[in-house]
């Protein structure tokens, strides 16, 4: 794995290189140059371990994700920032089976870094407010919820914010008035 400014300087040098070959009459070889140099910008904007992780994770192989990224040893000098922000959703992913402190932790510093893509972000946000309603910090789930809604513009996640929506209605409960003291057994002893 390169340096991200690393690939920026190679991609230079091969432009460079191609225009060399297109001003000796080489234009077969110029045209291949660029399309080389084109490789290096994509994998600047879109990290290769990062890519090769989501594979993984899309044929459900955690061990095979969590390796990929594992080779990324220094985030901040090896990725530019969106694709930091994968690189902590992808874990926030990955530790939301096991380590939900972790978890949530990944999908704050995803969020804050952001995300390319809208639904990506509202997926993070959904889980996010799931760990704020195990916490039961309602309020809070309540805000990263309609967040996660306005994300989701193609209605990808519309059935896990609806089963969220019900999962908060049901932990409400119904709701009891209490006594002045603050309990409702004296409430119904005032009754008799």
């Amino acid at each position: 794995m390169f340096n991200k400014n690393f690939k920026i300087i190679i991609a230079v040098l091969i432009s460079a290189y191609a225009i060399y070959e297109f001003t000796q009459g080489h234009i077969g070889n110029g045209i291949m140059y660029l399309l080389l140099s084109l490789v290096f910008i994509f994998f600047y904007l879109k990290n290769e371990f990062i890519l090769l992780a989501f594979l993984k994770l899309r044929k459900q192989d955690f061990d095979g994700a969590k390796s990929w990224l594992n080779k990324i040893k220094s985030p901040e000098a090896a990725l530019v920032k969106k694709q930091q922000g994968y690189f902590h959703y992808l874990h926030g992913i990955m530790s939301s089976q096991t380590d939900i402190g972790e978890s949530e932790k990944r999908f704050k510093k995803a969020v804050e870094l952001g995300l390319s893509m809208d639904h990506d972000l509202a997926m993070a946000k959904l889980n996010l407010a799931g760990m704020a309603l195990t916490k039961r910090k309602k309020q809070e789930a309540t805000i990263l919820l309609k967040e996660a809604e306005k994300l989701d513009k193609q209605g990808m996640l519309k059935d896990q914010i609806k089963m969220m929506k019900d999962n908060m209605k049901r932990a409400q409960g119904p709701t009891q008035h209490f006594g002045q003291n603050g309990s409702a057994r004296s409430q119904r002893r005032s009754k008799r």
